[in-house]
């Protein structure tokens, strides 16, 4: 095994290493922020010699992830990386690239949605687009980022699965943002992640396909039959490969993470890189003798609803952070989440909070606060606001 070169980088390069090493052959991007250090550190690679690929520079988000589709059905390995509105102006295409089962990745620096307009952290882009077929993941810190899309590269062209998948880091907080990451040996990845080679066909005018093709009423439900149970079926590979991974590269990852759970009454689940901050918050709770844990979700689209039970089924509270919102419900983690539980005969009290909205700093007394109103409601037996908003500024709201 190669030795380990340890980095200091920001996060969209964490990104872009980790797609560098994946050795992917042709990049369509367009920019916007924050994830547009993403192509710009590509195009160096490439430049330098570094990067035997193609990026193609399209006119909008929509044709980048137009080109994806095109570049990967001819069989290349293919991503991009985008942001808020850039996903939402690729919406169409998501579907596209779920549908015709191509294992496109795209590193995701997430950002509010406009209006008003915001070009800092939340989840709401990524949200947005989770019922388009690809798969999500989010990271905690920079060398989750980097390792996350190797990973992503590996899960999305396994012949069991064959669906694209997305990689967030949280906008400026970690896209530009330096950390430390050690970079694994490119010949240690390309064991790992040997060259891709579509099982089913390619587009080729030797040997012509066709790809996409009208779906008439008598085929298109079957069809999404099928893509929906690849996505079903995906758990136990995704957890394959996370093993296969630590143990090449000596890091552990799990589609969820609890952290001193074992004994816990009340759990926080959190997402992204509130995780540290919530964390911390644990970490001091527990020395005042509260039984508080966490759970970090870094698979969240196949949504990981077996560990979800098995780590919170039995404690007395789930206090559910989420980064986004869904306008009319709550979040949509929360959502998740109670589905998770629906017909179990044993389910924890849920709360769901909403913070961190539009770069919204998240701080320890925030979770030190929803643990409160959710042990509250555990002792009382009554949720009177299942959804709450933390850290609101008053002055604004008048």
């Amino acid at each position: 095994m190669g030795e380990q070169k340890g980095l200091t980088i920001q996060g969209n390069m964490a990104t872009a290493l980790g797609a560098k090493l994946s050795r992917p052959d042709v990049i369509p991007a367009y920019p916007i922020t924050p994830s547009t250090l993403f192509p710009e550190k590509i195009s160096e690679y490439i430049a330098d010699g570094e990067l035997d690929a193609s990026m193609i520079r399209v006119e909008s988000e929509h044709s980048a992830m137009s080109a994806c589709i095109g570049a990967s059905a001819v069989g290349a390995r293919t991503c991009t990386a985008s942001a808020s509105q850039g996903i939402a102006l690729m919406h169409e295409m998501l579907f596209i690239a779920a549908g015709m089962r191509l294992p496109i990745v795209m590193a995701v620096g997430n950002r509010a949605m406009s209006a008003p307009i915001n070009i800092w952290a939340d989840h709401q882009d990524t949200m947005a687009s989770r019922d388009s077929g690809w798969m999500q993941f989010y990271a905690e810190k920079n060398q989750e980022g980097l390792d996350l899309m190797i990973l992503a590269f590996r899960i999305a062209e396994d012949e069991r699965v064959l669906l694209p998948a997305m990689v967030g880091i949280d906008g400026f907080v970690l896209t530009h943002t330096v950390e430390g990451v050690q970079a694994p040996a490119q010949e240690d990845v390309d064991e790992f992640l040997p060259p891709y080679d579509p099982p089913h066909g390619k587009l080729d005018p030797e040997e012509p396909m066709t790809f996409g093709s009208l779906g008439t009423p008598e085929y298109y439900q079957e069809l999404k039959y099928d893509q929906t149970k690849a996505m079903d079926n995906t758990p136990e590979i995704i957890d394959e490969i996370f093993d296969e991974f630590e143990e090449k590269f000596g890091r552990n990852y799990n589609r969820i993470t609890p952290y001193r759970c074992e004994d816990a009454d009340i759990i926080l689940l959190t997402m992204g890189s509130m995780t540290g901050t919530a964390r911390a918050a644990v970490d001091e709770m527990r020395e005042e003798g509260e039984k508080v844990g966490l759970a970090k979700l870094t698979v969240f689209r196949p949504f990981p609803s077996d560990l979800l039970k098995e780590i919170a089924g039995d404690v007395h509270g789930l206090a559910v952070v989420d980064r986004n919102i869904s306008p009319g419900f709550g979040g949509a983690v929360f959502a998740e989440c109670a589905g998770a539980f629906i017909n179990e005969k044993k389910s924890p009290l849920m709360k769901n909070f909403i913070v961190g909205l539009g770069g919204r700093e998240i701080f320890k007394k925030n979770f030190r606060e929803m643990y409160e109103k959710t042990k509250k409601a555990v002792e009382t037996g009554k949720v009177e606001k299942p959804v709450e908003w933390i850290n609101m500024d008053e002055d604004v709201m008048r």
